[in-house]
């Protein structure tokens, strides 16, 4: 196996959970796998003399730094960083773009940057094109016999008609992340009015609304899926007591699971369209036996399930890629 140069682009080092990052998880298991690893911030990322160029650091982390559960006792101790080189993005072998959301137009403008880059002769991952593309509750509606009952709209007698269909409904903003912005409305609610006219900015912004799955009780479930096949556990995100929302940033309570036949099914009946659109590692949102969202910007869970499982899901994800590098 070949030694790479992976670049990451990312949240600041010091605002990342040393316990459950996978960003984190990902950048171990390149380095332990000889790779050297580098580090930049979207504000590092600029096009000068029309080259895509990234300002970055060398970073490694301390063998022990997943022991270091407390940032503010670990301060800057869990990592070694480099000083900050201006270089061509090409120059990559690989870049990881692991930018938490909020998808936002400084994201968007990341992605046009990232885009050049892949052009010019860098794999990125996942494909910039596709995360501007592949609304994370949007884009799940392209596999309408894996979703439940659901409408998108921005009209108010649309959204009530869906509501007064099904009494029991959800409603999301389409750039929603963490449970923010999530609303359960039950028949009658007198709130309905003011929840659509919050959740549309006036009418102004689409959103989603489905079927309420009673099903959450046992857990939303996050499928990750890397070139397609999915990883062969999941972990079902339980709501704590009085929540309709499992996850794990609303306080939910992340349970490992084998998959079910239904969860296989629904992550190998996406799967192609994944690979063809060059979303490398995503992860699948089902609750019971539909699928709700499609998350392609920064997919989580990795620690979870690899302490609860023993496995190594960031190392798979790194030699599917290393593979894929080596047979261009």
């Amino acid at each position: 196996m070949s030694t790479l140069e992976i670049a990451f682009v990312m949240d600041p080092l010091q605002s990342l959970s040393l316990k459950k990052d996978s960003t984190l998880a990902m950048i171990r298991a390149a380095q332990l796998r000889g790779h050297a690893v580098h580090y930049l911030l979207q504000e590092d990322l600029a096009l000068i003399d029309g080259v895509v160029q990234g300002c970055s650091r060398p970073l490694r982390l301390r063998a022990d730094f997943a022991e270091s559960l407390d940032p503010a006792i670990a301060g800057n101790n869990w990592f070694e960083a480099g000083e900050p080189k201006w270089r061509p993005l090409r120059q990559f072998d690989l870049i990881m773009m692991r930018k938490d959301p909020p998808f936002d137009m400084e994201y968007i403008y990341s992605t046009y940057l990232l885009e050049r880059a892949a052009e010019d002769g860098a794999m990125v991952v996942n494909r910039p094109d596709s995360l501007r593309d592949c609304n994370e509750k949007f884009f799940a509606t392209s596999f309408p016999e894996c979703c439940p009952p659901l409408v998108v709209s921005r009209r108010e007698d649309v959204l009530r008609a869906f509501q007064a269909e099904h009494g029991n409904v959800v409603l999301k903003k389409l750039d929603g992340m963490g449970g923010m912005n999530v609303f359960r409305v039950m028949e009658g609610d007198p709130n309905l009015g003011v929840i659509i006219e919050t959740l549309t900015s006036g009418g102004r912004e689409q959103i989603m609304g489905q079927v309420y799955l009673p099903e959450i009780a046992q857990g939303d479930k996050r499928i990750l899926v890397i070139d397609g096949q999915p990883v062969d556990y999941a972990l079902a995100r339980i709501p704590k007591t009085g929540e309709a929302r499992g996850n794990l940033a609303a306080g939910g309570t992340g349970v490992g699971q084998p998959l079910s036949e239904r969860d296989r099914q629904i992550a190998l009946t996406i799967g192609p369209e994944l690979v063809k659109r060059g979303l490398s590692f995503v992860g699948l949102d089902v609750i019971g036996d539909y699928l709700t969202e499609v998350n392609v910007t920064c997919p989580t869970c990795i620690r979870e399930l690899d302490a609860q499982f023993s496995l190594d899901i960031a190392g798979s994800l790194i030699e599917s890629l290393t593979a894929k590098l080596e047979g261009a």
